[in-house]
């Protein structure tokens, strides 16, 4: 017993610290900043007015117009964070302002430069990520009160109305539901280092609860989201320049790149949560799914890409229920691996309403709306993956981690 006590005092616990991640809010950014210092403030005038530039064609003049500001002058990570956000919204705009059919292939030096510029600083690509649509891009109206949605705003939008406000907000909600999972994985790996098993089973617990507050907190999309807003004109500013035939040719970035670059669109697959929950369940997905989940952590914050790294090189939980020979873990395993399955085909018939059966529907109809449904994207996600196959694999590939008792 002696050597395992000297492990203990050396092994270090882990920590959601250590990867920047809050106790209170996960992987959401912790209240977030709303104004950049003065300096920025033709950013900020752009960024304010993006339904409306997008939405009269203006957008493309106004940035044309725009003076060329370094970032030497955003002092702190969350200036930094809230720079991103409002460049790579305007960029989203600038580029998909006419819709599908003539977007701008050329980003102009004054939104490219700076863009690229607070992009390295923070480890992130020059695009929109879910790191920027959800995680830095929410505020509480009155802080005291509740997360949910009459309390909270985002802070920068395109056109879509209260469809997009519902849409970004829900998803802020979903990411606020993982928070106890959250810290529950930090539990479980931390018992299973002790080795403590009623900690570990009280962790498991936890997880599968936080799972389903997740699924229930997706539900809230129906509610605020309507189908054919979201697919004709929301999903277009979530598009990449890679993987998308409206861009085969990707994007220029002028000042910064002699050739065009190529970079996925913001997409659910970019958010820690599931690739966390993954790593520590041991869900295995096959490998065009598991090659574009990791190219997707390289669209989130590093330290958060570092969190799922930590996950996966700690002692694997699935040998250690098995070896345990404990039926209490194993069921609150395979407990966890149901509510993760569950969660991925109700994903999987969300995103069935609003995209697969919206499409046809749009088309069968002239559109009222701004840029008429888009093609080149149909039944692709805005990652870029043909995304009911996608789904439907990855939510198998869960089913399949189930563990069955020996002997």
């Amino acid at each position: 017993m002696e050597p395992q006590s000297q492990n203990l005092k050396t092994a270090p616990s882990l920590t959601l610290g250590r990867f920047h991640i809050s106790e209170d809010y996960g992987f959401l950014l912790p209240n977030p900043l709303k104004e950049l210092p003065d300096h920025y403030r033709p950013w900020m005038e752009i960024a304010n007015r993006l339904p409306h530039l997008i939405g009269s064609h203006q957008l493309r003049a106004q940035v044309n117009e725009m003076p060329l500001l370094n970032c030497q002058f955003l002092t702190g990570y969350r200036e930094q964070r809230l720079a991103h956000l409002v460049l790579t919204f305007i960029t989203m705009g600038y580029v998909w302002q006419d819709g599908e059919a003539q977007p701008k292939e050329v980003l102009p030096r004054t939104l490219a430069l700076p863009l690229v510029e607070v992009s390295r600083n923070l480890g992130l690509p020059p695009i929109l990520l879910h790191s920027d649509v959800v995680l830095a891009n929410w505020a509480t109206r009155n802080p005291g009160r509740p997360l949910e949605i009459r309390n909270l705003d985002p802070i920068v939008l395109f056109p879509g109305g209260e469809s997009l406000r519902g849409f970004i907000l829900v998803t802020v909600l979903v990411e606020k539901a993982a928070v106890p999972g959250i810290k529950a994985l930090v539990q479980a790996v931390n018992a299973i280092l002790l080795p403590s098993p009623d900690s570990l089973l009280q962790a498991l617990q936890r997880l599968r609860l936080s799972i389903q507050d997740i699924t229930r907190a997706l539900g809230q999309m129906h509610d605020y989201v309507d189908p054919d807003t979201f697919y004709t004109v929301i999903r277009m500013f979530f598009s990449g320049w890679k993987d998308n035939p409206a861009m085969p040719a990707g994007l220029l970035y002028e000042g910064v790149s002699k050739e065009p670059l190529h970079y996925s669109g913001a997409s659910a697959a970019q958010s820690t949560v599931l690739h966390a929950f993954d790593e520590f369940l041991g869900v295995r997905h096959s490998k065009e799914s598991a090659d574009f989940l990791h190219r997707m952590r390289g669209y989130m914050p590093p330290s958060h890409r570092a969190f799922i790294e930590e996950i996966h090189s700690a002692p694997s939980l699935r040998d250690h229920i098995l070896s345990s020979g404990n039926s209490q873990l194993l069921t609150a395993y395979n407990q966890c691996v149901e509510a993760l399955a569950a969660l991925r085909s109700y994903h999987l018939a969300m995103v069935t309403k609003y995209l697969i059966t919206a499409a046809p529907k749009a088309k069968g109809r002239k559109t009222s709306h701004l840029l008429g449904p888009p093609q080149a994207l149909e039944e692709r996600g805005t990652g870029g993956t043909a995304v009911v196959r996608f789904l439907k694999s990855v939510r198998d590939k869960t089913i399949e981690a189930i563990l069955h008792q020996s002997g």
